[in-house]
């Protein structure tokens, strides 16, 4: 019996996906948790493993085509059953897949077949990767991959661009007919970077964010308050530590556990802010379930660390580093971007000093981080006397749903979140 390939749900409020890329043909062989496709939601873009071994017998759903979550996509035959069934199958749904014959492709190494080409590197690398590739006018045919079944990852592009050094590929391809890489530069001009006065489709995974920051503007009754918070006892703390901590525990020391600890304390006891309504109920949730959005080249993504209260300050650095890591490699699993109770967002990576983020439904508030700057400050010693010194100092902003929580609770909540960050004391690990 074939094995159904199934489109996941990729977070508890998706009901849908958009299947942008099929790494694999009809006949090609498969191996279980290869990568096989890739899907683009509002939450999240994937690459989606293959359920078992064996051959791509068909594709039902071709690249571009938006379907249900649970939609057979396509299917999965033992080495044995897949015999003459792909061709003709393929030929009804995936009529670009079979255009070369199987007996062609072998060839297509040979005469530069611009169609073929294209189509295997488009197998073989991500659209980051082929993006970076038009910009530097680097042919993929040049590289030689590094991820699992010979995909180029961004890190092979970016090495072999940087060894490539001034030279470029492309100006070549007139004079140098005789390399196959000098026929794969001649469309790359057809697909440039966007230039002003181009209209440009929006990608599935922009358009249902816009979507969904529209349904979250109407829904929620946005409130936004700011703190300044002097940062330069953790500031310092982490110049200390960043080291050792590296040493010890191989991962960075990076300032967004700080917040994230610091946020735990006070959702823990202004529990009203990790709640969320439903009709006409309030449903107060039993664990702190952090979302962390992560800026891609390609859009946001809001993973979701679950249970962040039961963490120490270790368990938060290795489980964001982790997130982080595996949201930008397309690694994350349906689970890792649902149930989020509570969000952190950091706009201050980019040089920010506040946002206003809106909330990130289902949740009821949503923290920003704004940029790390030194300013001077007033400072009050414990005789009172005051004076001018050079500070660390960030904004913090919430963003809550004022239809659950009020102002003074949200102030009492982030009062709290700027004492536990000036007044830190606990180990870093």
């Amino acid at each position: 019996m074939p094995t159904d390939i199934i489109m996941p749900q990729m977070g508890e409020s998706i009901v849908e996906g958009t299947i942008t890329k099929w790494l694999k043909k009809p006949g090609d062989k498969v191996q279980r948790d290869e990568p096989l496709f890739e899907i683009s939601t509002d939450k999240v873009d994937a690459e989606i493993p293959a359920p078992a071994s064996g051959v791509l017998q068909e594709i039902k759903v071709t690249e571009g085509t938006t379907v249900g979550v649970n939609t057979i996509v396509g299917t999965i035959a033992a080495d044995g059953e897949a015999a003459a069934k792909p061709a003709a199958a393929s030929a009804k749904s995936a009529p670009a897949a079979a255009a070369p014959p199987p007996k062609e492709e072998k060839k297509a190494a040979a005469p530069p077949a611009t169609p073929v080409h294209e189509e295997d590197e488009e197998a073989r690398s991500s659209p980051l990767v082929r993006k970076i590739a038009r910009e530097h006018g680097v042919s993929l045919s040049q590289i030689s991959g590094t991820g699992l079944g010979g995909r180029i990852t961004k890190q092979d592009i970016m090495q072999f661009i940087e060894s490539q050094g001034s030279s470029q590929p492309a100006p070549s391809a007139p004079s140098a007919p005789a390399q196959p890489a000098a026929a794969a530069p001649a469309p790359r001009p057809a697909a440039p970077a966007p230039y002003p006065g181009d209209l440009v489709p929006m990608t599935n995974m922009r358009k249902l964010i816009a979507k969904h920051m529209i349904e979250s503007r109407r829904t929620s009754a946005h409130v936004h308050c700011m703190y300044e918070v002097d940062f330069t006892r953790i500031v310092n703390l982490r110049a200390k530590h960043k080291s050792g901590f590296e040493q010890r525990h191989g991962a960075r020391l990076t300032f967004m556990p700080f917040f994230v600890r610091a946020a735990v304390i006070a959702l823990q006891q202004w529990p009203i802010l990790n709640a969320n309504i439903e009709g006409d109920n309030i449903h107060y949730h039993r664990h702190i379930n952090m979302g962390i959005a992560v800026a891609l080249d390609w859009g946001l993504i809001v993973p979701v660390l679950k249970n962040a209260g039961d963490l120490n300050f270790l368990g938060l650095q290795r489980g964001i580093t982790d997130l982080g890591e595996r949201a930008r490699t397309k690694k994350l699993k349906p689970e890792d971007v649902e149930g989020s109770t509570f969000t952190i967002t950091n706009p201050g990576q980019f040089g920010a000093v506040f946002g206003l983020p809106i909330i990130n439904q289902p949740n009821s508030a949503i923290m920003g981080v704004g940029g790390i700057t030194k300013q001077p400050m007033v400072i009050t010693d414990k005789d009172g006397t005051d004076s001018i010194a050079i500070r660390s100092v960030v904004h913090l902003t919430l963003g809550y749903d004022h239809r659950l929580i009020d102002g003074a609770v949200a102030d009492q909540f982030m009062a709290q979140v700027k004492k536990n960050l000036e007044t830190w004391t606990e180990e870093v690990g």
